[in-house]
């Protein structure tokens, strides 16, 4: 799976630790930045390229990391097509994509230590959508929410 992953400055060192944590389950992964830790980036710079990676069919999923998970989840669901949600426990990392059909991860670097953020993106990189009709229904549902407010 080709996995694009960003983050701002506060997510700068999580994000080095989980492209490891990736390449190393054999994903190709596609860095967005922040390239350097810088205190003066905004994270919806990073949640929009990574948005774009995803939409684009560039990537297959994303990975975003802020320092709370909150403007990155925020900023990235701006972009039609983009499904993303903060989780910070292992059941939501794979119910989001099982049911929801989320399309990038967002965590919080100041919340989640080393081994959660690393079970986090394995959980829910490994996770398939059920297909099942009542998720299909409402993930319809939500697709035409995006058609509504164009």
């Amino acid at each position: 799976m080709r996995i694009a992953i960003g983050a701002d400055h506060a997510g700068y060192i999580m994000k080095s630790q989980l492209t490891e944590t990736l390449r190393n389950l054999g994903h190709e992964v596609v860095d967005v930045g922040a390239h350097i830790p810088d205190p003066s980036d905004d994270y919806p710079d990073f949640a929009k390229a990574l948005g774009e990676q995803v939409v684009m069919r560039k990537s297959d999923r994303g990975v975003l990391v802020c320092g709370s998970g909150v403007g990155a989840s925020v900023a990235a669901n701006k972009i039609r097509g983009i499904r993303a949600s903060m989780c910070h426990d292992i059941y939501s990392a794979h119910q989001g994509v099982e049911h929801d059909d989320i399309n990038v991860l967002c965590i919080g670097a100041r919340i989640v230590g080393e081994e959660l953020a690393n079970e986090l993106v394995t959980t829910f990189v490994s996770a398939r959508f059920s297909g099942e009709e009542r998720h299909q229904r409402r993930l319809n549902k939500v697709l035409a929410m995006e058609d509504d407010f164009e």
